[in-house]
């Protein structure tokens, strides 16, 4: 390895005591790829085991945590007990390739297809459909419902300990229920679970007492949680980076082992910028959060020049995404020095060689500009 690259390989230590052996991490993604009874499958066993080598640790894909919160075709359950022998077998490959396994846990919400959860109906903080194509308008939960569901957080927080995982990742990010309770376009609440930016902030809040609740009564062994979010939204009404940034001081007082920011580039600008400001979101976290937990930089980093450039802005720790499936030897490309056969495009004839899932591989070709591909003949 280039003695350059030595502070990617650092190791580092949460708040909970788990600690990593370096600073790299597998960003959660969906894989479409579960069995038809909700289990993990064979083909996202060998995809995990692929990539997990190398790595400080690897987020899963989400897990749901109650029925009516599923938000993808092929999405592997966390809801209920009889899926703790599945989820026990995605933790164990991770594992068994030296990273820490950690289970993104999350509900869709209004963002829910309607056949995929009971009876059709989507549930959501408010009445408010998704500014999209065909969108459903979900019915707002109950005061007691909304209570269930953290509850369901902290039981699917439970399962993941007793099925063997270093932590959980609690998924605020993406339009998904916990974003839809902070934002004020999905919620237009009048009783404590929204109203006014402060309400907004109770249900998320809540889901994070509750999981380390659980955590404090049933682990064992250091368990971390961590918690996603999206800095702003392109609706009006919408989160905000002033938001946000009351959102992550709230958040780093509460014990987390770190903050996870969802961006699709690293380096991205809030969308309202103050004359003279040139600052990043990340940026702008990071001066927020003042070294009270930790956060993770993801978005576009492709290579390992541009992975140490993101890590010397003080951001500990670094997600990639997409360049694992691309790469999924990138870590130990880089630990041997042959960073030069590092890819960073996909070309139409990989996906056996790369042991990518037929659901996902699909949803790749099929999504123009989400993945790199050279159009190689």
């Amino acid at each position: 390895m280039k003695p350059k690259y030595q502070p990617l390989f650092d190791t580092f230590s949460f708040r909970s005591g788990v600690q990593v052996k370096n600073r790299l991490v597998m960003a959660p993604m969906t894989t479409y790829s579960g069995n038809p009874d909700d289990t993990v499958s064979k083909g996202e066993l060998t995809y995990y085991s692929r990539r997990a080598k190398g790595l400080g640790m690897v987020i899963t894909a989400c897990t749901y945590v109650t029925a009516n919160g599923k938000g993808f075709p092929g999405e592997f359950a966390g809801d209920r007990d009889d899926m703790i022998p599945s989820l026990r077998e995605l933790a164990t490959t991770i594992q068994s390739q030296g990273a820490k396994a950690i289970l993104q846990i999350f509900h869709a919400g209004r963002m829910s297809p309607p056949e995929l959860v009971p009876n059709g109906e989507t549930v959501s903080a408010s009445a408010v459909a998704a500014e999209q194509a065909g969108a459903q308008t979900p019915r707002a939960l109950t005061d007691a419902e909304v209570k269930d569901i953290v509850k369901a957080f902290g039981e699917t927080t439970r399962r993941a300990i007793e099925a063997g995982y270093d932590g959980v990742e609690l998924h605020g990010a993406n339009g998904y229920l916990i974003h839809q309770f902070f934002s004020p376009h999905s919620n237009r609440r009048e009783d404590h679970w929204g109203g006014s930016l402060e309400k907004r902030l109770n249900f998320p809040l809540a889901v994070v007492e509750e999981v380390k609740r659980v955590v404090a009564e049933h682990a064992k062994q250091p368990f971390l949680v961590g918690y996603r979010f999206s800095p702003e939204e392109s609706e009006t009404p919408g989160i905000t980076m002033a938001d946000t940034l009351v959102l992550t001081d709230a958040l780093a007082g509460k014990g987390l082992d770190y903050l996870h920011v969802s961006l699709m580039d690293f380096w991205s600008t809030p969308r309202t910028v103050s004359a003279g400001s040139s600052e990043t979101r990340l940026q702008l976290i990071m001066k927020q959060v003042n070294d009270r937990v930790p956060v993770i930089g993801v978005g576009s980093i492709h290579t390992p020049d541009e992975a140490l450039k993101a890590l010397e802005t003080g951001v500990p720790l670094l997600a990639l995404g997409r360049e694992l499936i691309i790469e999924p030897e990138w870590v130990e490309k880089v630990a041997q020095g042959r960073e030069s056969e590092i890819a960073v495009e996909l070309s139409r004839n990989d996906q056996a060689r790369l042991e990518i899932p037929d659901p996902l591989w699909n949803a790749i070709m099929h999504t123009p500009g989400w993945f790199p591909i050279a159009e190689k003949v």
